[in-house]
């Protein structure tokens, strides 16, 4: 296993069955940048922990089952479903939130982290938003 593993994993365990956000943030260079389907382009290590605890305020006991786990040179890839109750509001990248839907979900995803020095300097996450607000309930499901 190598460094890029080896900080993805730790990752995966902060965000996911740790829930720190110190040790989030003990992943990410200061000036790491993030891309997710949902918040965009995050730049610096405080706005990335900040997207982490806005999931975690909608998702607080979330689960994680892994499906595929790659690493290649500098950067781990992982693929896997993220799941969990939704209870705590659900933040809308415009700044509004809406109130909890008590609702499970269960998304497929997949997260790129491209480390560096022992830290994640480029992070991509991917996960479709229209399967994720169909399972909460927020539209209604494709005939």
């Amino acid at each position: 296993m190598g460094q890029a593993r080896e900080v993805m994993d730790r990752l995966t365990e902060a965000v996911t069955t740790a829930r720190d956000p110190k040790a989030i943030a003990e992943c990410f260079a200061q000036d790491a940048v993030a891309v997710t389907p949902d918040a965009g382009e995050l730049r610096g290590r405080d706005h990335i922990v900040e997207y982490f605890e806005q999931v975690a305020e909608m998702f607080p006991q979330p689960t994680y089952t892994s499906l595929r786990k790659y690493e290649t040179g500098d950067t781990a890839i992982d693929e896997g479903f993220l799941g969990g109750r939704n209870t705590g509001p659900i933040a809308l990248p415009d700044g509004e939130t809406i109130p909890a839907t008590q609702r499970e979900v269960r998304i497929r995803g997949c997260d790129l982290a491209t480390v560096e020095d022992g830290v994640i300097v480029s992070y991509r996450l991917y996960f479709d938003q229209a399967e994720l607000f169909t399972q909460l309930g927020l539209v209604p499901e494709a005939p």
